[in-house]
């Protein structure tokens, strides 16, 4: 359900796509985002000398691909392998998981309003594109701060607040991580009992589950802290509050506490 995409591909495009047959010339393969058939001949499949050609690729393997040339009165695409670096075959890869991801949220957005999916699709795809870049890029947003983002890019509210709900239920948000350092001093009796409580303290703040907080020692009286959260906002209030309460505690044992945060 991912945006329409043109009839044929165009020289320079990466594409995904599945091998069919293997000749002693190259390898018939389908374009899975074009339903075309190419062709990546033998001497597109490595720099290198290529003594037999199944030694790269084989059947039914999805392999990502340069378009050489398109004659589109032949329906003919000739492509090339050895000409794909290992970031684009990365990036194409994974823009090619985030397109699927899309569509299946979208499908579930379309089944929880009882709509049809193309319907939902042209409410949607168009204008999330346009503002976030893509798709996925724009359910990824909706699932960390809700419909309003969608709602800013001209999507109904009622249709927004849908798909931000799906969104938060299904995409599971890559964790940013934020870090501070915190000195403790306590010269009091059991001032080593005394740090160890404080950073316990800070271990232990009420805070939402999938929140991560870790300390360790850079070097006495120094500290480390991070802590891995959904969002940014959320972190940046988190290690605040575990710093503050660290420092709290130290402070009432009789010690001293500093925080500063670090990039």
């Amino acid at each position: 359900m991912a945006t329409k995409k043109p009839e044929w591909p165009e020289p320079g495009d990466l594409v995904l796509a599945s091998v069919q047959r293997i000749t002693d010339y190259g390898a018939y393969v389908t374009l899975d985002e074009y339903q075309k058939e190419g062709l990546l001949h033998i001497s597109e499949v490595s720099s290198g000398w290529v003594r037999n050609i199944r030694d790269f690729v084989r059947e039914g393997q999805k392999i990502v691909l340069k378009v050489l040339r398109v004659n589109t009165e032949k329906e003919h695409i000739d492509l090339s392998l050895r000409r794909v670096s290992r970031r684009e075959r990365r990036e194409k890869i994974l823009a090619w998981k985030m397109e699927r991801k899309a569509d299946s949220l979208l499908r579930s957005v379309s089944e929880k309003l009882k709509l049809p999916p193309e319907e939902v699709h042209a409410k949607t795809a168009t204008l999330i594109e346009e503002k976030f870049g893509g798709i996925y890029e724009g359910l990824e947003k909706a699932a960390r701060e809700g419909p309003e983002p969608l709602v800013e890019a001209g999507l109904p509210k009622d249709l927004a607040t849908t798909i931000a709900e799906v969104a938060k239920e299904k995409i599971r948000l890559p964790l940013v991580k934020v870090k501070g350092t915190m000195q403790l001093q306590c010269t009091k009796p059991k001032g080593a009992t005394h740090i160890r409580e404080a950073l316990l303290s800070a271990q232990k703040i009420e805070k939402p589950e999938e929140v991560k907080i870790h300390l360790y020692v850079v070097a006495t009286p120094k500290y480390a802290i991070e802590v891995l959260a959904e969002d940014y906002k959320e972190a940046e209030k988190i290690i605040q509050q575990a710093a503050e309460t660290a420092i709290k505690t130290i402070t009432n044992a009789g010690g001293t506490g500093i925080f500063q945060r670090t990039k």
